[in-house]
């Protein structure tokens, strides 16, 4: 990653999952903060990658929920008895937009990551120690990206509309960052002994 150069567009608004796939032209890598690869159901543990991702933010674990199961991601599903937390519960809708368009082939372009995992990485393998919702874990962000990434403010300071909050934009500077290393051979991957799924979907995280 040493030399390598950024240089972002401004943030674009995408109504559907689907578009992201077919923009032309297409994305050489893209990182999703959303689950890829689903255990069966409710009974099985979390995955792996969901529980190596907590161990490894300490405090700041708290921010990787547990990917829902594969048997709550029909439309109409039954979620009694899921364990679905309150976020995942309000998310599952584009969760499950997601999973409808994920096949096999797809993960040589699509990866699943987590924003607060690209932090980790981007403040040299430490947890960040405030939260993005408040105003000293916004500065700690910019901080943290605008060292790191050069042009990074293209971002941060947009006024994109559309009601995307900013923290959402700080959140896709650093999965930008993420995608960078995927494509630059330099992501880690939890686990790094490979995970699949009943549908033949790789079930990890790169940061």
């Amino acid at each position: 990653m040493h030399a390598a150069t950024f240089a972002p567009e401004e943030p674009k608004v995408y109504e559907t999952f689907l578009e992201v796939l077919n923009e032309r032209p297409s994305f050489s890598i893209i990182v999703v903060n959303a689950p890829i690869g689903f255990l069966d159901n409710h009974e099985s543990p979390p995955r792996t990658c969901d529980r190596e991702s907590r161990a490894m933010l300490g405090r700041r674990g708290s921010a990787v929920h547990n990917a829902p199961t594969r048997d709550v991601l029909d439309e109409g599903a039954d979620l009694t008895g899921s364990n679905l937390d309150a976020i995942s519960r309000t998310l599952l809708p584009r969760y499950r937009e997601v999973a409808i368009e994920m096949s096999p082939y797809r993960q040589r372009v699509v990866y699943e990551g987590h924003p607060e995992l690209s932090f980790y990485q981007l403040n040299d393998n430490l947890p960040l120690r405030k939260s993005k919702k408040i105003r000293e874990g916004s500065d700690e962000r910019r901080d943290v990206l605008e060292k790191k990434m050069p042009g990074a403010n293209k971002i941060l300071d947009s006024e994109i509309g559309g009601g995307v909050p900013r923290k959402h934009l700080f959140d896709a500077a650093a999965l930008l960052w993420t995608a960078r290393r995927v494509f630059g051979h330099a992501a880690i991957r939890l686990p790094s002994e490979a995970e699949w799924d009943s549908e033949g979907l790789r079930m990890e995280i790169v940061l």
